[in-house]
């Protein structure tokens, strides 16, 4: 069984918010065939704590305009690796260092990727 089309929409939107925060290396990964506790997993970089903090921000922003709101929210104080839980979805930002550091793409790297088309229609 592959994402639901409400985690697709929100995957989507949450890599559009962090893109529009110039987030980088914007993963969407399909976990829903390996974890039953959420569909997919978006996961994005920025250089230093306070990109991170403005990507977080503008992706909880956009999600819940779209009718989605966090259940939970990790690493928000130290500003390296925050977790945002939306059910569906669950988002990763994290530091470069973090993000190379502990490799959830190489961890998860079975799952199929979902296509993250950005606003302008380019894939990422």
């Amino acid at each position: 069984m592959s994402a639901s089309d409400r985690a697709y929409e929100l995957a989507q939107l949450a890599g559009q918010a962090a893109a529009d925060k110039l987030a980088t290396d914007i993963v969407l990964l399909d976990v829903s065939e390996r974890l039953v506790v959420t569909d997919v997993f978006v996961v994005a970089s920025a250089p230093n704590e306070r990109q991170v903090q403005s990507i977080v921000d503008n992706i909880e922003d956009q999600l819940r305009e779209a009718g989605a709101k966090p259940v939970r929210r990790e690493g928000q104080r130290e500003g390296r690796w925050v977790l945002l839980d939306f059910v569906d979805i669950v988002v990763h930002v994290q530091h470069d260092d973090e993000r190379a550091f502990y490799g959830l793409d190489r961890l998860w790297k079975d799952c199929p990727i979902i296509p993250f088309v950005d606003g302008a229609g380019a894939p990422e």
